[in-house]
């Protein structure tokens, strides 16, 4: 479980954006020790809808030890943030 900072700098966001989309029901949050925290599958795929991929040739979808490949479009975009 990520925390809302934590979750935050995983999608390239403020905490405040995070805590308006837990606020909004966009991003479900479960409280833990009176904090609130989030499942990273569930923020992972707030920043796969943030930064859409096309398509990868089925090569492309897994990597040589057999897990899924990332999202790149996602990884180059929160690489480039501050510059």
């Amino acid at each position: 479980m990520l925390t809302i900072a934590e979750a935050a700098q995983r999608v390239g966001r403020s905490q405040g954006t995070v805590r308006r989309w837990i606020r909004e029901g966009r991003l479900p949050a479960a409280r833990s020790h009176g904090r609130q925290m989030i499942d990273p599958a569930t923020i992972d795929e707030v920043r796969d809808e943030m930064y859409p991929m096309l398509p990868l040739p089925p090569e492309w979808q897994k990597l040589e030890d057999g897990s899924p490949a990332p999202n790149w479009v996602a990884a180059i975009a929160l690489s480039r943030q501050g510059r």
